[in-house]
């Protein structure tokens, strides 16, 4: 199974350029909580998460119409390409710890996104020699890693909004 077969193809995003204000909004009315951050040509150089907005809000003392995408979110993002197996996804999942994550076609330029939501509800059950695309065992593993408590004393590793390194494509 391929990523371009379970990613949401409809995504909005937005520029590093764009205020919090704004992207809270778009948020909002696109009922999601996390935005890929694009260039001019749609290349995905970022993430913003609706946590990332919250934490910038709660500890700065500024509006957040005065605040920037670009300040809250790093320049580079995790990202995976359509023609990937969705195994491939998973895996970048579980090594950041993360639910989502931007897909773009072979130039970069963003085409969807593929979240854990959108990996549970086409997961099935193996059952004897039947392997499915995506599997429950998949799925719990995966969600098994991004959930897992870090002992203490020891920093858990960022989110994608957070400053995690670009993957590859």
């Amino acid at each position: 199974m391929k990523v371009r077969d379970v990613m949401t193809k409809t995504v909005a995003s937005c520029h590093r350029e764009t205020n919090l204000a704004a992207a809270g909004a778009l948020m909002w009315d696109t009922d999601c909580g996390v935005l890929p951050v694009v260039d001019e040509r749609r290349k995905v150089t970022g993430v913003l998460t609706d946590r990332d907005v919250c934490i910038a809000l709660t500890t700065s003392d500024r509006r957040p119409s005065a605040m920037t995408v670009g300040e809250v979110s790093p320049q580079r993002a995790l990202v995976c390409g359509q023609d990937n197996d969705i195994h491939e996804a998973l895996k970048i999942m579980q090594k950041n710890r993360i639910h989502r994550v931007p897909v773009v076609n072979k130039m970069g330029t963003l085409e969807g996104i593929v979240s854990m939501n959108d990996i549970v509800l086409r997961a099935e059950k193996a059952t004897g020699r039947k392997h499915p695309g995506v599997s429950y065992d998949d799925v719990v593993l995966t969600l098994q890693v991004i959930c897992a408590h870090t002992p203490t004393g020891k920093q858990a590793p960022a989110s994608i909004g957070a400053g995690r390194a670009a993957g590859a494509a």
